[in-house]
Formats: C-alpha cells, sequence, structure tokens
C-alpha cells in the first residue's frame, strides 16, 4: 500500500546544528497529515558510502507509487539513487539551497545535482529567486519548480531600547553569511553604546572587540529571548536563499539591515503602505553596511519609521500552514 514519506538529515533536531532548513523540515513534516518520516544518518552534501547505502535502503523499502519528500542535502549529491527511486515512488526533492552555492568546493556537485532533480517528478524551493536560480542552472523546464516559501509563528512583539543599540546576527558561522563582513562593519563605528550578539553554530573569528559577544547555536527559550533583547535584526549574508531569520525578526516587530542578495528582499518585503522596514545594502560591502548601522543609531525618527513598518509588515507574515499546504500539492500532483 503506497503512503506519504518524508526524508531529511538525520540531524535535523539536533540543538546543536541549528539551520533554517532543519527547521523547514520540522514545521513541515509535523503539519502533513499521514506523514512517515526518515532521518537518514550521514555527512552531506557530500555522502560517504554509508550514509548512500542507508539512503538507497530506506527508498527501497517504501511502497512503490508513495509520494516521497527527499531533502536535497540528502538527495541532491547521489543522483543515481534518486534515479532507481523516481522510477517506482512519486519523488518530490526540496532544494533549501543549491549544493554547488554552499562554497567554491563544491562545485562539482553541480552536474550530480542536476541529474537528481531532473529525474525527480517535481521540486520544491523556498522563494522565487530561488526558483529562476535553479531552473536557470540545471536547465529545468519552469514547471516542474513550485515555491513554498517558509511560514513564520508570529512572537510577542520586542520591546525596543531608547537608543536602539541592540544588534543581533542570527546565522551559522561561514564566509557565506558574512560575519566578517559585519564585524569589520562595526569596527568602523564609535564605541559602544551599541552591542551585537551572533547566534550560531561554528567557530567564531577571534576578536577582542568591545561589545561584541558571540553566544553560540541557541533554540526554543534561549533563541526567542534573544528576539526579544534586540533593536534590529543584522543579516550580512553574501548569499541566502530566502532568510528566515528576517521574518523570524519581523515576526517580533524587529526591522532589518540585510544585503540585497537572492531571497532577502522578498523575505524583507514591505508594509501595506509600501514602508520597507528596514534596509539592504550590497553584499560583501562593510561600508555600505557600516554607513546603515550609523544611520540607524544616528537617527531616531528613522529607527521609529522602521519600527512601525517592521510591525505593520508582521500582520502579513504567512505561517507554515500555507507552506505545507504548498508542498502538499506538489505532492499529490
Amino acid at each position: 500500500m503506497s503512503g506519504r514519506f518524508f526524508v531529511m538529515p538525520g540531524g535535523v533536531d539536533d540543538p546543536a546544528r541549528p539551520s533554517g532548513g532543519n527547521r523547514y523540515d520540522r514545521a513541515v513534516s509535523d503539519r502533513l497529515t499521514n506523514v512517515h518520516e526518515i532521518a537518514v544518518p550521514g555527512s552531506w552534501p557530500r555522502p560517504a558510502p554509508r550514509s548512500v547505502d542507508a539512503l538507497a535502503a530506506a527508498l527501497g523499502g517504501i511502497p512503490e507509487m508513495s509520494q516521497v519528500v527527499i531533502d536535497g542535502l540528502v538527495g541532491c549529491g547521489v543522483p543515481e539513487v534518486i534515479e532507481r527511486a523516481a522510477s517506482r515512488l512519486r519523488v518530490i526533492m526540496l532544494v533549501h539551497l543549491p549544493l554547488g552555492d554552499e562554497s567554491a568546493e563544491a562545485a562539482d556537485l553541480v552536474p550530480l545535482e542536476r541529474r537528481a532533480l531532473h529525474a525527480a517528478a517535481g521540486i520544491v524551493v523556498t522563494s522565487d529567486q530561488a526558483a529562476a536560480r535553479v531552473i536557470a542552472l540545471h536547465g529545468l523546464p519552469a514547471d516542474k519548480v513550485s515555491v513554498a516559501a517558509p511560514g513564520v509563528d508570529l512572537a510577542p512583539v520586542a520591546e525596543p531600547s531608547p537608543g536602539g543599540g541592540r544588534f543581533l546576527c542570527v546565522a551559522a558561522i561561514s564566509h557565506r553569511k558574512g560575519q566578517d563582513v559585519l564585524l569589520s562593519a562595526l569596527s568602523a563605528l564609535e564605541d559602544p553604546p551599541w552591542t551585537c550578539t551572533f547566534v550560531g553554530a561554528g567557530t567564531p573569528p577571534a576578536t577582542a572587540m568591545r561589545g561584541v559577544v558571540f553566544a553560540g547555536p541557541l533554540g526554543g527559550a534561549e533563541l526567542d529571548a534573544a528576539y526579544g533583547a534586540a533593536d534590529l535584526l543584522v543579516l550580512p549574508s553574501r548569499a541566502e536563499t530566502y532568510g528566515m531569520v528576517v521574518t523570524e525578526a519581523l515576526a517580533r516587530g524587529l526591522p532589518v539591515v540585510g544585503t540585497q542578495v537572492d531571497g532577502v528582499p522578498e523575505a524583507l518585503g514591505a508594509a501595506p503602505d509600501g514602508t520597507v522596514p528596514g534596509v539592504l545594502v550590497p553584499p560583501g560591502d562593510p561600508e555600505a553596511l557600516a554607513v546603515a548601522l550609523r544611520e540607524w543609531l544616528g537617527d531616531a525618527r528613522l529607527r521609529e519609521r522602521w519600527r512601525a513598518a517592521a510591525r505593520a509588515r508582521r500582520e502579513t507574515l504567512r505561517g507554515w500552514d500555507e507552506t505545507t499546504r504548498l508542498l502538499d500539492e506538489v505532492l499529490r500532483g
């Protein structure tokens, strides 16, 4: 008898390795009806042989004609496994980020991902920009790629501090996320009244800068508290398929200073009156980022305007039920 299955990385619930992709998988899987979860252990996106064998065995045990969502981090690097599965299952690949976009060292994974995506019955990505990117990168027909943007849970509106100097950056520490750019921008500001808390897994760069705290990975109540104690989210990414932390900040009425890349403009959006709840600067440009932060700190009217826009944008955010509905439509074909 056929069924519904969701294949995801084995560490999806590991509090030491939080990520937007993991949160997406967990939120949607919990809401899909009658779905069976399969967690595949291993090191991705370059899986060890035992991980490939585990994925092949898991897919081989699924009844024919079943609907199967496979996280791209698990399946996009092993097209031979996906091709075999797609001959007997309705395979939907969920691509949070093209494998070759993670780093220059992963460029050799692009042809493998292309084979896997062409074998699938459908592909789901998290933003309009990501859809355009995947279609162009892999020569896919446009009607094969669907968008199911991440949802967000509304949270209490954060209480702002008088000077607005509590910055928050939530992202795994990596070159792609641009923490080095933010540190360079902060070094160009005058000495605190500002502070900046970096939340995310990874080895923090060495810095003796006053006002900078690396808190490591946080989740649950601790992450809620970090958002609640912030005035401004800063996301300095060089690439970002969507930017779930942007909507998580907006869900608390926090403005955002981010970068003009990929899906971030889509996540930031605007209030119903067209006011943007923050500003986007060029990626990899610490001077432009420093200017934006300096303007935020020095202009009380700007702070109130961005906060009002963030609170208004908060009311327009989509929940996870809408994300799940869109994915469910693709599953049903």
